[in-house]
Parts: C-alpha cells; structure tokens; sequence
C-alpha cells in the first residue's frame, strides 16, 4: 500500500516537475515579459470598447447603453483565415455541439430517471439496466464524456486558434476524434447498462473502452498542438494557458486511474478519488476558466481587470490542486499525512479562487448593462460566479469537523453539481448561444427562448442544490446521533429529496428547450446568412450621405 501511494506521490510530484519545466520554458522565451496590453490580444482592430451584448445577434438595435449591437460574424472570420478552412472548421464545430447537445439531453433523462427512484424506489422495477445503480452511473458518464468534455474541446478548438490568429490544422483528425469520441461513449453506456462496469465512481467504464477513448481524445489534442506551433502572435494569452493544460492533464489523469490489475483495495480507493476530484479541477475547471476569461472581457469588449493576476491564478491552481481529492478518505485505511496533505491544499486553493473572483466578478460588475444585454454573458457571469462558491465551499468541506457530518450525505451531490453544473454547464451554454449566430451568420430565432432557458437552468438549479444542501446536512445529523436507527437519517431526506427532482425537471426542461432551439437556428441557417443591414453597413450609408469614405 505505501508503494502505490508513494508511487501516486512520486508520479504527482514528477507532474509537478514537468508544469516546472513548462514555467521554465515561459520565462524563457518571455511569456511572462507582459503588460495589461496583452489582456488586449483577444481584440480585433477596432472591436475593443464597442462592446458584443447583443440580444438578438445582428438586429441593428441601440442597447441600453446607447452602443450599436455589433453584427454576427461567422466562424473564423478575420483577415488570416481562408473561406475553405473556416467552412470546415464550422462543420467540426458543428458536429460536437449538436453531439454534445444529444448527451445532454440522455444524461438529463437518465439524471431524471435517477433521482426519481430515490423517493419512488418501486418506479420502474424488474429491469436491471433502469436500477438505481446503472441510472445514475449512465447519467455521469453521459454528462462528464459526452456533454462536457465534447462541448469544452469544441469551444476549445474555437478559442485556441482564434487567440492564435490563424487557422486550426488538422481539421479531419479533430473530425476522426469526434466519431470515435461519440462511438464509445455510446459503447460505454451500452456496457454500463448491461453490468459492464469497473465498479468505480467516476471511473465506471470498463478499461476496453477507456483505451480508445483516450486515443480520441489524442485526435483532438494534437490539431490543438498543431495549431499552437503555427501561431501568429507571440504571447499566450491566459485563456490559451488554461485550455493547453487541461488537454494536457486529463489524459495522464486518465491513464494512471484506468490502467488496469494495477491498483486494488485501499490503494484503488485512493487512486479513484485522486482522479475523480481532479477530473473536475483538472479537467473541467480548465475548460470553464478559459471559456469564461475568453468571452466575459470578448462581450463586453475591455479587457479583463489585471492580466497579472489572471496568470497567478493560473499557475496556483498548477500548484496546489493535484492532491486534492484524497480528502474524500478521510477516516479511511490510508495514512494520515496524505489526507493532511489533500487538506492544505484544499485550503490554499483560495488563492487561484480569489484570483478569479477578482478578475472576472469585478469587470461584470463595472459593466452591468452587458450583464443586463447579453444573454450569452448573463450564463458565463453566472457560471463564474458559481466557480467562486463551489471552490470556497470545497476548501471548507476538506476540513475534518465539516466532512465528518457531510462526507456521505446529499450535500456532497450538491457541491458536485455547484462545480459541473452551476458552473462549467452555465459557461459551456453561454460559449454556445455567442457561437452559435457568427457561425451561422444569422441570429437566434427567439432570443426570449434564451432567456426562459436561464431563468428555467438557474431556478431548477436553485431548488435542486438548496434542497440536497439542507437535507444533506439533516442526513449527516441523523448518521452521527448514536441514539438514532439509520432508517432516520433517510427518512429525514425524503421532502428533501423531492426537491432535487423538483429542480432537476425544470433544469431538463431547460435543456429541451435549448436543444430545440438550437435545431431551429441551425435549420433556418440553410436559408442562407442573415439579410438585415449590419452596423458597419448602416455607418457606410450614414459616412456616405456625407461625402466621407468610411473603409
């Protein structure tokens, strides 16, 4: 046991080594000889201080703000980008949203079907792939996998050659990724639902799918890679930083927990919950910073509040988020300098939060008419803001005397669901409504069916995490009462419980809409872009009528 752990340790540690080796490389070649001009990079000539908050893309309408909604445009469409490789990367992009938006809407019913027999455990009995068990594994993998991961590295894939002002190569192995992407996870449910499972939270796919999985992913990483090496700018800016080193930690991640005949008993136990936490530290919450540092100053059109600080918390969250995860041991058959080690860190998470709270809540809050006029903004801001209470709730649940009362409780789902849902979901549909319209050069159908679908997401999601919080904490109080049968601790749960499926069918119905939606706009982009006179066309007419030559 001492050899795996210390094997985890050392791997970890190596890992440290490398993020060093890459810190070394930045200071080298002067990645970090910056100045808060270099936040200006994500701007074309012309676009900082306009503004990008429109209600409904293209429409020519002053904002409240008495700034001209600017016009969509399409995917890549700059002055170094050639129509083909746009139209070929649109089709990618495309292709992963509407997949990603398919097991969306299959995690969301299996997500239904399992919170449902929590308080109606006779609901659909006698079918073994519709118990609670293989619900709820299906649900997770379907969202991490599918939703998730796919729709990340699809904005991913937008952003990164888009902050590196040239176009993505490789478009046909991204492609190639995607198809088998989208094919094993569909095996990998298949299995789950049949019993094939390696029986382990978060890692419940067996290791025949793993393997192919992780080459997939592979097929989208390198076109990232590719596409980096041939980049027209010399700085990186910190959305590029976060993006890179998620595809770079995920899939070492990945490999170590599902190699297998490897790790057993205890050491499993440690090796599982040292990926599932950092599937959404490393992983996820990469994804949904970059996102969110992209297109918060993109929409609002100034740059984020301090570049510097942007980049600490970068490079603290390197740090000091790699051993996290094991404070969910604690108590548990492992010695106790790992779980002390997963707590401090836990703690000093604070700083890369803080960090992030700083730059991102501070510039929405200087600017609160692109809160109120941007619908795609109203998602990210929310999200970020959730990032912010899910890692200060995380730090103080790592604390021995909290997890002691909510380790195995509801409460503990909801914290889940603050992190992947309330943030890195609300971020990913955000990152969708803004794409969406300058992909396909014409706006959303129904802006009012954007703005239903928040109000749905956000409520849903207020129900769903207040109701599993207190009871959750109702549970935790009932498992540690001495005097207390444990049939107590889960009839207290019931109403509460009713709750979660209360939100969890608003959230659902969210996600329809969003889906329907998004098949509306992308049937009536066959029609051909948007005809509407653009802002740049009606200053052209007004310069004109003047005599002037606007270019």
């Amino acid at each position: 046991m001492l050899y795996t752990i210390g094997t985890l340790m050392t791997l970890s540690f190596a890992l440290s080594l490398l993020a060093l080796a890459f810190l070394l490389w930045a200071i080298i070649t002067k990645q970090f000889s910056f100045t808060q001009d270099d936040a200006r990079i994500i701007f074309d000539e012309g676009d900082e201080g306009s503004g990008d908050c429109p209600v409904a893309y293209g429409d020519g309408v002053e904002d409240t703000a008495g700034r001209r909604r600017p016009e969509p445009r399409a995917l890549h469409a700059d002055r170094w980008i050639s129509l083909p490789e746009r139209t070929s990367a649109r089709r990618l992009l495309l292709f992963l949203f509407v997949s990603a938006t398919l097991w969306l809407l299959i995690g969301s019913g299996f997500g239904i079907i399992a919170s449902f027999k929590l308080h109606l455990p006779d609901w659909l009995t006698g079918s073994a792939p519709l118990t609670f068990g293989r619900m709820r594994s299906m649900h997770l993998n379907a969202v991490i996998y599918g939703w998730l991961s796919l729709g990340g590295i699809a904005v991913a894939l937008w952003i990164i050659p888009t902050i590196f002002k040239t176009h993505l190569r490789l478009v046909w192995l991204a492609l190639l990724g995607g198809l088998f992407w989208n094919l094993y996870v569909a095996v990998g449910l298949m299995g789950l639902a049949v019993g094939w499972t390696d029986g382990l939270e978060w890692l419940e796919f067996a290791w025949p799918v793993d393997i192919p999985l992780a080459t997939a992913g592979a097929c989208f990483a390198i076109p990232l890679l590719a596409t980096a090496r041939h980049r027209q700018v010399r700085h990186i800016y910190v959305s590029g930083w976060y993006l890179f080193a998620g595809l770079f930690w995920f899939p070492v991640l990945f490999l170590l927990a599902n190699t297998p005949y490897v790790h057993s008993g205890a050491q499993q136990a440690t090796v599982n919950w040292w990926f599932a936490h950092n599937v959404l530290g490393l992983w996820l919450t990469p994804l949904g910073l970059g996102i969110a540092y992209y297109f918060i100053p993109k929409i609002i059109g100034k740059p984020i509040y301090s570049y510097r600080l942007s980049l600490l918390g970068f490079w603290a969250l390197a740090l000091f988020y790699s051993q996290v995860g094991v404070h969910h041991l604690i108590g548990g058959p492992v010695p106790t300098w790992v779980v002390t080690l997963s707590i401090v860190q836990s703690l000093m998470m604070v700083v890369p939060v803080v960090a992030v709270a700083i730059n991102q809540h501070v510039l929405v809050a200087m600017n609160t008419w692109a809160f109120r006029e941007s619908l795609p903004l109203r998602f990210i801001s929310f999200g970020a803001i959730m990032y912010t209470l899910a890692s200060l709730q995380g730090s103080a649940q790592a604390l021995r005397e909290v997890n002691s009362l909510v380790h195995f409780t509801h409460f503990t789902v909801a914290h889940a669901h603050l992190g992947v849902y309330a943030f890195v979901t609300m971020v990913l549909f955000g990152a969708i409504y803004y794409l969406i319209p300058r992909m396909q050069q014409r706006p959303w159908p129904y802006p009012g069916l954007i703005a239903l679908h928040f109000w749905l997401a956000a409520i849903g999601f207020g129900i769903y995490f207040v109701s599993l919080t207190i009871g959750g904490i109702w549970q935790g109080l009932a498992m540690l009462d001495p005097a207390a049968d444990f049939i107590a601790s889960v009839s207290v749960t019931l109403p509460y419980l009713q709750g979660r499926s209360v939100g969890g069918i608003l959230m659902t119905l969210g996600h329809l809409i969003f889906a329907l939606h998004l098949a509306l706009a992308l049937a009536l982009a066959r029609l051909g872009p948007h005809s509407a006179p653009t802002a740049r066309e009606d200053r052209r007419r007004a310069h004109a009528q003047q005599g002037e030559v606007v270019t």
